[in-house]
């Protein structure tokens, strides 16, 4: 016996369970549209500025680093300038100045200043020292672009192939947020940014040199650059020519060595200060306008000083050392379709609490957990060196979870107004909720279906109401008629019963339904609820009876008969009309009870008759006397009947 409860609660568990699945899948189907039309928006790069932001955010809000102790920053600022009086500084002063920090046997010198002209006096100087320096490197403007031409570089050290190129790459917001290591320009050679050339002149010296990976990847060291592609990250279809590469700053104009070039001149400079370092030098000063802006630059409440080409440049050397002999990590990326499944997880999961809480004010707070969860991960992922897309997955998260929401709403709204055009007229609002928060077990395919269980039928009717009707106007009729339902309809509200229907002068209701009752204590508690229903509408009916002798309308008693027992409840009609209502043999004996012998008793304002079941189950809660066993219309059995007794 306990083997076939388990087996029976196993098969009932599965069958809630795939239940369960299926009301799922009803409102999950929404996750992958929605994923798609996420994925979609993004192609278009509708979110890209977005993406950026965020990215330009984690950056800002990630703990500083220390300065890089192998580059150095001469500045040239405006105090510089103004001691100088004139721009472009004088040839002299910049040989005077490179012969300064050649002095201190720096590892490499990028010259972040155009020089492809002579600026006299003192220009031979400057050719001499140019001749001289191996490891000083000058810049060109290779790619002429709608700001600025091309500029070529000093022909000595282009000679010598002593050239970086001070070209960057500007995003279309005009922030620099990628590196261009090399770019070749068409009939020409490759040229090498001015930060490469002086990183690897660097990591030459620790006997660390470029190889060239299967995948086509540049390795340097502990490091393998991967190349950025068009649709990498947050970008979309971005120009990806050269060999470019996500720019991972160590720190803005603030975060690296510095020391001015009226300091460098003035012999200020501390000694060893440049000895076996990077020193780049170049322009500070507002006016000279090579600013640019990045990452640093502005925030949601303020923007910033842009920030000077050579620290650009610093940035991207320091990046290509660091990573090359610290393993400090670069930024990656994932592959789109692993970007896709990621905006497909969180809508996923946007849809399941939709679905779970959907409809009440936990599913604002646990999107709001859930968006802030994902931030976490995404600002987590990108310490560790990966840049997770964030917009589109949490685009998708809200608004799967919003979606679903207000499906589920609708559906709910569909189904409410169905139930409740079924019930709102026969119900009180306690039931009408009860109902309502049982109505996954309740409804199936629109409708209500059929369920078998047990409940207390009250069956009621007017005693000569033909009579009373032909001696009355019909319109009188119908408001005095009315008059009496609606009293009789409240008492039965008033008792939890639901009004099945309303048949001339006669009211059915019933005290159990539609939810079933599954204890003997609340079986008992619908029969003692029918009786006393029962009782209540003979006591109004005397208040009524007292009313209408005083407006001179006709004063009248009743029947009810009352029988529990099994019945069948659920949705009956066609597709155009349909109501909910009971059938069985106790909806029968309750209307056999109302009309049996309808001159016994006649006297009485009230008679209220019950069957054996529901005299068994009010437990002599009610005065009542027993009738006897009888025989009622159309039925062959013999039943006991008893007569519950009122004042």
């Amino acid at each position: 016996m306990k083997q076939k409860q388990t087996v029976f609660r196993l098969h009932t568990s599965i069958g809630r369970f795939s239940e369960q699945w299926l009301k799922a899948l009803r409102y999950l189907w929404l996750s992958p549209v929605l994923t798609v039309s996420v994925i979609a928006l993004q192609s278009t790069g509708f979110l890209q500025l977005l993406d950026w932001a965020t990215l330009d955010q984690f950056i800002r809000w990630r703990p500083l680093e220390s300065p890089d102790p192998r580059i150095v920053i001469v500045t040239i600022d405006e105090p510089d300038l103004k001691k100088l009086g004139q721009w472009p500084i004088p040839d002299a002063i910049l040989a005077k100045l490179i012969e300064k920090i050649k002095a201190q046997k720096p590892m490499a010198i990028g010259l972040d200043i155009y020089r492809n002209l002579p600026v006299q006096p003192g220009h031979q100087d400057l050719l001499k020292v140019f001749k001289t320096t191996p490891n000083l490197i000058g810049v060109e403007k290779v790619v002429e672009d709608q700001n600025r031409a091309s500029i070529e570089p000093p022909p000595i050290l282009k000679d010598q192939d002593q050239v970086g190129a001070a070209d960057l790459v500007l995003d279309a917001d005009g922030k620099i947020r990628r590196a261009l290591l090399s770019i070749k320009p068409p009939d020409h050679p490759t040229v090498l940014n001015l930060g490469v050339k002086v990183a690897l002149i660097y990591l030459e010296a620790q006997g660390i040199t470029p190889e060239m990976t299967a995948n086509q990847q540049v390795k340097l060291g502990k490091a393998e650059f991967t190349r950025f592609t068009e649709n990498d990250g947050g970008y979309v279809r971005a120009d990806d020519n050269g060999y470019q590469i996500l720019l991972n700053y160590r720190g803005s104009q603030n975060d690296f060595l510095k020391i001015s070039m009226t300091q460098v001149l003035s012999n200020e400079t501390p000694p060893d200060f440049f000895k076996d370092k990077i020193v780049l030098i170049g322009p500070f000063a507002q006016s000279l306008n090579d600013l640019f802006f990045t990452p640093y630059t502005s925030n949601l409440f303020s923007i910033n000083d842009r920030t000077p080409g050579v620290i650009i440049h610093a940035n991207i050397a320091s990046q290509i050392i660091s990573s090359a002999l610290d393993e400090r990590t670069l930024i990656y990326v994932w592959s789109d379709r692993m970007e896709w499944f990621w905006v497909f997880v969180w809508s996923t999961v946007g849809s399941s609490l939709g679905w779970v809480y959907g409809g009440t004010r936990w599913t604002v707070y646990l999107l709001i957990l859930a968006s802030g969860s994902l931030i976490i991960i995404s600002y987590g992922a990108f310490l560790s060196g990966w840049w997770l897309p964030l917009v589109s997955p949490l685009l998708a998260l809200v608004s799967s979870g919003m979606v679903v929401t207000a499906y589920i709403a609708n559906v709910e709204r569909q189904d409410r107004k169905m139930v409740m055009t079924l019930f709102q007229r026969y119900v009180n609002p306690k039931i009408a909720e009860t109902i309502w928060q049982n109505r996954e077990d309740l409804l199936q395919k629109g409708q209500i279906m059929g369920q078998k269980m047990i409940a207390t039928v009250l069956f009621t009717d007017i005693k000569g109401f033909s009579s009373i009707a032909e001696r009355m106007e019909p319109s009188t009729l119908m408001t005095w008629l009315n008059e009496y339902m609606n009293a009789m309809a409240n008492i039965v509200f008033e008792h939890d019963g639901v009004v099945d229907k309303f048949m001339g002068d006669a009211v059915m209701a019933v005290f159990g339904v539609p939810i079933p009752r599954n204890s003997p204590q609340e079986i008992a508690k619908d029969a003692t609820a029918a009786v006393s229903c029962a009782l209540a509408m003979g006591e109004k009916l005397r208040s009524l009876n007292q009313q209408w002798q005083q407006q001179n309308q006709p004063m009248i008693s009743m029947r009810i008969g009352i029988a529990t027992g099994i019945v069948v409840t659920g949705s009956l009609g066609s597709s155009q009309r349909m109501e909910y209502t009971t059938l069985g043999d106790s909806v029968n004996i309750a209307a056999r009870l109302e009309s049996y012998d309808k001159s016994f008793y006649s006297e009485g304002l009230c008679r209220i008759l019950i069957n054996e079941e529901t005299h068994k189950q009010i437990n002599d809660k009610f005065p009542t006397r027993y009738v006897g066993r009888v025989q009622l219309y159309g039925r062959q059995q013999l039943i006991n009947i008893y007569q519950a007794i009122n004042d």
